[in-house]
């Protein structure tokens, strides 16, 4: 079976049990949130986050089992970020997933308190791992100020809607740290929680991070190509935003061809930290090749 193919079961299996694990969480919520926290979190999705956090805890011999708390927090601070993305204040996008965004199908107020509900639900899921300690302070960076959050800031500043700061600098490097925070530093987090999950040593965790951070790197630019390419009825959402935005991006900076050549480059930085990583590493480095060449 291949990457794709494997990623695509396994989504089918986490949407029955992240429903299932959401329902008993969300039994005495109020109505109207609780519909508009599945609507985000429900909404289908390539769920390549708890994958990675499943494929790099089952390196280390541990069950799916053992990983569904943490593969489910990841995934709710994944989904809180998109509704919180999708609002008019932020990236304003009325299609997520070719569905109509939480702010659309509800309110703004609403897809706030949902976006707001599902970070909190990440921790709480988390509570039910073996010692999370580790895992809450890993979730916690990546999702915060100098993570997530501080990237979505610096995208913003991007496009220059601050009006009491300069627009700063378009450069590689600038892209490559929004990147880093916005995109990357989830997916590092992801394949790294799950080596904790199972128990892996320090130099182990430290590979898949470094796997976790390049293949983030590899998804933005390939999220920038599709921007610039993309066919919006197969993506199920609005094409060419970022070049209308003007905002800095690998392919505005490097163009479309030097922006394939970094991909290229990335996925196999990417393939090398796998070398040294124990038990079979074939979907994780199937995987790579996969982002890379999605068309959605």
């Amino acid at each position: 079976m291949t990457a794709q193919a494997e990623l695509t079961a396994f989504a089918t299996q986490f949407e029955q049990a992240f429903e299932a694990a959401l329902d008993a969480r969300l039994a005495d919520v109020p109505p109207r949130l609780h519909s508009a926290i599945l609507h985000g979190a429900l909404a289908g999705g390539k769920r390549i986050r708890p994958f990675l956090l499943w494929r790099s805890a089952n390196l280390f011999g541990a069950s799916l089992e053992t990983a569904w708390p943490a593969a489910f927090a990841v995934e709710c601070v994944h989904c809180y970020s998109l509704v919180h993305d999708d609002l008019p204040a932020m990236d304003d996008d009325a299609l997520r997933r070719g569905k109509p965004t939480v702010h659309v199908a509800y309110d703004e107020a609403t897809a706030i308190l949902a976006g707001d509900a599902l970070l909190t639900l990440a921790f709480e899921f988390l509570a039910d791992c073996d010692a999370p300690g580790p895992l809450v302070r890993l979730l916690a960076a990546a999702s915060g100020a100098a993570g997530m959050v501080g990237g979505q800031l610096l995208d913003l500043s991007a496009e220059g809607r601050f009006v009491d700061a300069p627009k700063p600098a378009h450069d590689e490097a600038a892209i490559r740290r929004i990147q880093a925070m916005k995109t990357g530093a989830l997916i590092a987090a992801s394949c790294e929680m799950g080596a904790r999950v199972a128990g892996a040593p320090a130099d182990a965790r430290t590979a898949l991070r470094d796997f976790g951070r390049d293949i983030g790197l590899a998804f933005q630019i390939a999220d920038d190509l599709l921007d610039a390419e993309g066919d919006a009825g197969a993506m199920g959402k609005a094409v060419g935003k970022d070049a209308h935005a003007g905002k800095a991006t690998f392919v505005s900076m490097l163009g479309a061809g030097g922006a394939r050549d970094l991909l290229a480059q990335t996925v196999a930085d990417a393939r090398r930290h796998l070398s040294s990583l124990p038990g079979d590493t074939r979907v994780l480095s199937e995987l790579a090749g996969y982002i890379a060449e999605r068309d959605r």
